[in-house]
């Protein structure tokens, strides 16, 4: 039987773990499976190596870092580059503040892009090397 590329990732259709809405977090997030983010994050959010995952920012999720993911859901504000491998969707409400790098992209209307959109042919292109935000 063939089952064609199985490099080929797939988007998580499951949360494994949540952010809350009154939550804080400074710091780097690793993770891998799904991930939704209600509250703030200062720091970078990236999936675990080899395992495509995909993160969920609400309408109250902030986040002031670099995302790389190959999946991501955004309705909420970003400070800083979005590198996604595979999909990006930037639902009405969001916010994004840096450049954002992606194979495939949905854009809804009322979100807004301070930064470029870079479309990456290859999803295995070395990735974007980036300035971290600075800390107030």
């Amino acid at each position: 039987m063939f089952f064609g590329n199985s490099k080929k990732s797939k988007p998580q259709n499951r949360i494994d773990s949540l952010i809350g809405s009154d939550t804080k977090i400074e710091g780097n997030i690793v993770f891998s499976g799904g991930l939704r983010v209600d509250g703030c994050v200062k720091g970078n959010i990236s999936e675990a190596s080899d395992q495509p995952s995909t993160l969920v920012l609400s309408e109250q999720a902030r986040i002031e870092g670099v995302i790389r993911v190959s999946h991501v859901v955004i309705n909420g504000s970003v400070l800083g580059p979005v590198q996604a491998h595979e999909y990006v969707e930037l639902q009405s409400k969001s916010r994004v503040t840096g450049d954002v790098f992606y194979k495939t992209l949905e854009m809804h209307v009322g979100a807004i892009v301070e930064g470029k959109l870079v479309h990456r042919e290859g999803a295995a292109e070395q990735p974007v090397e980036v300035q971290p935000v600075p800390s107030n």
